[in-house]
């Protein structure tokens, strides 16, 4: 069996050691957070501490931290909460404007409402690198102010790894006292992300992708953002999540927050370093490979430091997936969310980029495993599994 090297931290990443020490440890412990006696204290006192490690390393307060279960629960709370919050105030309120290029955790709640809640949708639209442009936004609500809901756009996107310019889109939406949310799943850990600062009304994260543990994430609300609940129980976090809160989860959160806000430079580093040679190394090999998205080296502004995602001409991403697993390498084609579903990927439709280029996507993403050998062991791997996917595709005649 070939040693196996992970490349795919985009889908999930390793808990840290001290991550997995601390959810270790307070699962041992006894202890509801909703409970008054002294256990439900301790508990309460652990929740409320993490709530403020997390509130420090994203810059915002310890009340704008809500829990949840991770980055498609905050983001289903977000969109249709504040549309329901929003229609409710004023009927007029059915307009959501949201980018084409989004995770489907987004996608997927802005079609339900437009389905089942009378909602309708515009689209922003991106670039040949996956570039929102704010102006954009704002010729999508100068046609109609008082009609728009929402406006929404990710941080960074999980399949090219470009990153938008939230803060500038905040902007504009608030010239005309629109609510604000971003998609921030793939960002944390990686760029500098200070709630505050991005002018955000509201922001998705999830533990996992960053050295978290898996389940648990937060929405970040401001304090004035009224949003209707999800769910409803024991009105836990504002009374915008109900549930028994997941007090080894949520302490293990904290520790990766403090851990990503620590390490940030040294992260960026060190993942950029490897993806401009991961990026050098595959071009430098021919066979056609392109990549998409900005891919400046040294760039940590507009591409997100850890990701590579190559478009290999004349064969299919999933075979050429599974001849790179069989040699012991482990990545994707995209979002893992979507994985086995045969389509190209929306979000390089959205590019521009031809059905015929899209379907040959592989997507590698680092992270704090990720090593040099990795990325040798990758760049050794690819010329004999691109070259039998081609003549495999060329067999089948799909290739016409």
């Amino acid at each position: 069996m070939p040693e196996h090297h992970y490349l795919d931290h985009a889908a999930t990443t390793p808990a840290l050691p001290e991550v997995i020490a601390a959810v270790a440890q307070q699962s041992a412990v006894a202890g509801n957070a909703s409970s008054l006696h002294t256990a439900g204290r301790a508990a309460r006192r652990v929740v409320e501490e993490s709530r403020e490690i997390i509130a420090g390393a994203l810059g915002c307060g310890p009340s704008e931290v809500i829990f949840t279960s991770g980055g498609t629960e905050s983001d289903n709370l977000a969109i249709k909460g504040t549309y329901w919050q929003r229609r409710a105030q004023d009927p007029r309120r059915t307009r959501l404007i949201v980018s084409a290029v989004e995770h489907h955790a987004v996608l997927d709640p802005v079609e339900y409402l437009v389905a089942t809640q009378g909602a309708t949708v515009d689209w922003i639209e991106v670039d040949s690198f996956g570039r929102a442009d704010p102006s954009q936004v704002r010729e999508l609500i100068e046609r109609d102010p008082e009609s728009v809901a929402l406006v929404s756009m990710m941080w960074a996107n999980n399949e090219v790894g470009t990153v938008q310019p939230v803060a500038d889109v905040a902007a504009v939406a608030h010239e005309f006292e629109i609510p604000f949310h971003t998609d921030a799943v793939q960002a944390v850990g990686q760029l500098p992300v200070d709630f505050a600062a991005s002018g955000a009304d509201l922001l998705s994260l999830s533990g996992h992708k960053f050295g978290g543990p898996l389940g648990v994430g937060v929405l970040l609300a401001r304090r004035d953002v009224k949003l209707v609940p999800l769910t409803h129980g024991g009105g836990q976090e504002r009374q915008l999540r109900s549930g028994t809160l997941d007090v080894p989860g949520i302490r293990g959160l904290a520790v990766a927050c403090e851990h990503a806000a620590a390490n940030l430079l040294a992260t960026q580093q060190q993942l950029m370093s490897l993806r401009d040679k991961v990026i050098r190394g595959a071009l430098a090999i021919g066979h056609g490979i392109e990549v998409s998205g900005p891919h400046e080296p040294g760039d940590v502004i507009q591409r997100l430091p850890g990701n590579v995602h190559l478009r290999v001409p004349g064969c299919d991403g999933d075979s050429l997936l599974y001849l790179l697993d069989a040699a012991g390498i482990e990545c994707s084609t995209g979002s893992a969310c979507q994985a086995g579903v045969p389509q190209p990927s929306h979000v390089l439709l959205a590019m521009g980029i031809p059905q015929s280029q899209a379907r040959g996507a592989l997507r590698l993403t680092l992270g704090h495993t990720s090593t040099e050998a990795d990325v040798a062991a990758f760049l050794d791997a690819l010329p004999a599994a691109v070259e039998r996917a081609q003549r495999a595709r060329v067999a089948t005649g799909a290739g016409r």
